[in-house]
């Protein structure tokens, strides 16, 4: 009995876990759409309707494995008071002003808040298949991170 306890413990924690990083997921999906829509430069627009696929395509990916352990209703929304939301909403306040720079800052803050969340769950003792995962998509949130800061400094310097 004390093994399914355990077990199921891990089970709740690993899920939990999941959770968390698909609403991150789905807080960067919103904040990209939003940027994407800010921005005139068709580039800039195509990197930002990519990222928010690519986190959309993550969080599917972390649903199916909440599924598989068990639960039949993963996450499937943004934070409405996590880091996340924190750091996207002034997305909103640079849209307004059409400022590149701006929109391009908060995206990069709302990238910091993703790196840290993935670095937060690979301290976890997940199972190997849901580590491995995060480890993968973890590698491509840092590589949009430090895409997205680029751009940024870029933009610093028109």
């Amino acid at each position: 009995m004390r093994v399914r306890f355990i077990f199921m413990s891990q089970q709740k924690e690993t899920i939990s876990t999941l959770n968390n990083l698909i609403e991150t997921l789905k807080d960067g999906q919103e904040g990209f759409q939003q940027s994407a829509s800010a921005v005139d430069d068709p580039q800039l627009k195509t990197v930002f309707d990519t990222l928010s696929l690519q986190r959309a395509k993550f969080a599917g990916e972390l649903q199916d494995q909440v599924v598989k352990l068990g639960d039949w209703k993963p996450d499937d929304s943004s934070s409405a008071t996590g880091a996340m939301h924190r750091a996207w909403i002034n997305v909103k306040s640079a849209i307004i002003t059409r400022d590149r720079h701006a929109i391009l800052a908060e995206a990069e803050r709302g990238e910091d808040a993703a790196v840290a969340a993935y670095e937060d769950a690979m301290e976890q003792d997940l199972p190997a298949p849901v580590n491995d995962i995060i480890a993968r998509q973890s590698l491509e949130v840092k590589r949009s991170h430090d895409k997205v800061r680029n751009l940024r400094d870029a933009a610093a310097q028109t």
